[in-house]
């Protein structure tokens, strides 16, 4: 929930503007500029309705500088929200759920999710002019219901933005006893673009022997790769090491080895030791991207291929971390370059097993050229841009490929996350609830004597309907008294808003019930007897409300602290 305003300043819901789509003008107008948005100090009444959100426990989450299944999160924890930077998760929950699960995929992976969570993405509207990518770039996001999204709806993927610099490189590792052979290398090390291909080298080539008395670096190379042997030979004199090079032409392999116990152990304690379990640390996922550029030339240059002699120019990069393929996105992106990812599957070929392994490519002409860029490699292409996804210094822009719905029984998770109040899947950003109104009023009397809404005020998470029929009761309540407020019914809504699609009506429901909690809590503080009409409308709203708050008691119970703090 945004917190409340300060000043004079008009604080807007934490969404963002949309296109105007299925929505009338009105409803846009509500939207970009919503009218009474906050919390009253010392209201009279208070109504709150919404549904609850969540997903599936296996999903993958991106943290601060690693990816996590969300069942595995913890309070405390910094995930990656919609705004690009990290925020503090205050609540992990977890529920049984039983229902529809909406999954939907992208170039980036596949989400499953309940069908009121709430995704960050542009639906273009209808007609040829939005086939156009130039005219699609025109259109700003909102928050969608996954129920609502189609194949060819745009989802958007942030841009983390978090930058600090590291100059040098501590090395505390202490000699063991019955180490005579290493030699001695400094403990400081300037972090520059050697020292970073280096790094790139060993994630994508490099390994760790470890023998009594003689651990050690090695990294294995084909026979042609002269240009790497002779980076990580220099690089290593400017450490005090020697390399020491073996080539072995029956299997057109060079290796080049460097023996250090202590740098081995650093490197084993910065990046793993193991293909399969490697990944990047922290402190090098938010350097400037200007320096991470040297970090990718060693990683592509090891594990990547660029093809610009194709039907079609493409550059790829394969590794069986599923860490260094999530983390080699990351800093693709931070590039300004839109790739797609795509898992092969363990599989036996011509006698040979290959494991699980994560194949990143980039196609599309002006990643390309970024990336030839990166990779010292003269690219000129002659076809012209097809830009199907797109990407700015926010957000990568995809279209979503593929959507299914299917019947559920099991666990489910969410997060409450602070500020930004999202958090971002392998593929998409979303919400971390679905719509959730709270409406306050201020009653006082007219002249006639009659109790009016003398100030209305609404704070909601939710889609541009449910922001845009938050604002709109708050006009058709205030001034208002209460018998005839309490009738306001959800078509009065609608018209008031010129109309809505048909899959958002739910939304001017919310609206309509929370006022008429507000007035029933009103009525119930000054203990007073209730209008028929409206114990009918409660008992309605309080039924649905105790079986969801039976259920997910420690989820509600937690929501309600977080907005009253």
């Amino acid at each position: 929930m945004t917190k409340k305003t300060t000043k004079k300043t008009i604080k807007k819901p934490a969404v963002c503007g949309s296109s105007a789509g299925p929505y009338t003008s009105t409803v846009m107008e509500h939207f970009k500029a919503p009218h009474n948005y906050g919390k009253i100090k010392d209201a009279d009444g208070i109504g709150k309705v919404g549904n609850l959100v969540c997903v599936l426990p296996a999903e993958k989450i991106h943290l601060q500088n690693e990816i996590k299944s969300l069942e595995d999160l913890k309070i405390g924890e910094m995930v990656l929200s919609h705004t690009g930077f990290s925020n503090k998760i205050e609540q992990a929950v977890s529920r049984v759920y039983q229902g529809k699960i909406v999954e939907l995929k992208n170039k980036l992976g596949t989400v499953n999710l309940t069908p009121e969570h709430l995704v960050y993405a542009i639906k273009p509207p209808k007609g040829d002019k939005f086939l156009r990518t130039k005219y699609r770039r025109q259109l700003m996001p909102a928050w969608y219901h996954s129920t609502h999204l189609e194949k060819g709806d745009i989802v958007l993927y942030p841009v983390p933005r978090e930058v600090k610099n590291t100059e040098f490189i501590e090395i505390n590792i202490p000699k063991e006893k019955y180490d005579f052979k290493s030699i001695e290398i400094s403990k400081r090390i300037k972090l520059d673009k050697d020292i970073l291909k280096l790094f790139g080298y060993f994630l994508a080539e490099g390994c760790i022997g470890e023998r009594k008395c003689n651990n050690y670096l090695s990294f294995t190379l084909h026979i042609e790769e002269k240009d790497i042997v002779d980076d990580i030979k220099k690089t290593a004199e400017k450490i005090g090491l020697k390399a020491v090079v073996r080539e072995i032409p029956e299997r057109k392999t060079v290796t080049v080895s460097l023996y250090s116990a202590i740098l081995s152990r650093y490197f084993k304690q910065l990046f793993g030791k193991y293909a399969y379990g490697k990944s990047i640390p922290g402190f090098l996922m938010v350097l400037p991207p200007e320096m991470q550029k040297y970090l990718v030339y060693g990683m592509w240059k090891g594990d990547g291929y660029v093809n610009l002699e194709r039907d079609g120019a493409r550059a790829g990069f394969v590794t069986v971390s599923y860490a260094i393929a999530q983390q080699m996105k990351i800093l693709l992106l931070r590039q300004g370059i839109v790739l797609s990812i795509y898992r092969d599957k363990q599989r036996v070929v011509s006698g040979v097993n290959h494991k699980d392994s994560y194949r990143i490519h980039v196609g599309q002409r002006e990643s390309l050229i970024k990336l030839c860029g990166i990779l010292d490699i003269k690219y000129n292409p002659k076809s012209f841009a097809r830009e199907k996804s797109w990407i700015d210094d926010r957000y990568l822009y995809t279209a979503i490929s593929d959507v299914k719905e299917y019947d559920y029984d099991g666990k489910v998770c969410n997060l409450e996350v602070g500020k930004a109040h999202s958090f971002t899947t392998e593929s998409f950003c979303i919400h971390n609830c679905g719509d959730v109104m709270w409406l306050y009023i201020k009653v006082a009397k007219n002249k006639a004597g009659k109790e009016i809404v003398k100030d209305i005020k609404f704070e909601t998470f939710g889609c541009v309907a449910a922001i845009a029929t938050s604002s709109a009761i708050t006009d058709i309540a205030k001034g208002m008294d209460l018998e005839k407020a309490v009738l306001i019914n959800k078509q009065e809504i609608v018209d008031q808003l010129g109309g809505l699609p048909p899959i958002k009506l739910h939304c001017s429901v919310l609206a309509a019930d929370a006022l008429a909690e507000a007035i029933y809590d009103y009525y119930t503080k000054q203990k007073r007897a209730i209008p028929a009409k409206l114990e009918e409308k409660h008992q309605r709203i309080k039924k649905e409300k105790d079986i969801v708050e039976e259920k997910y008691k420690d989820w509600t119970q937690k929501e309600e602290e977080i907005h009253n703090n």
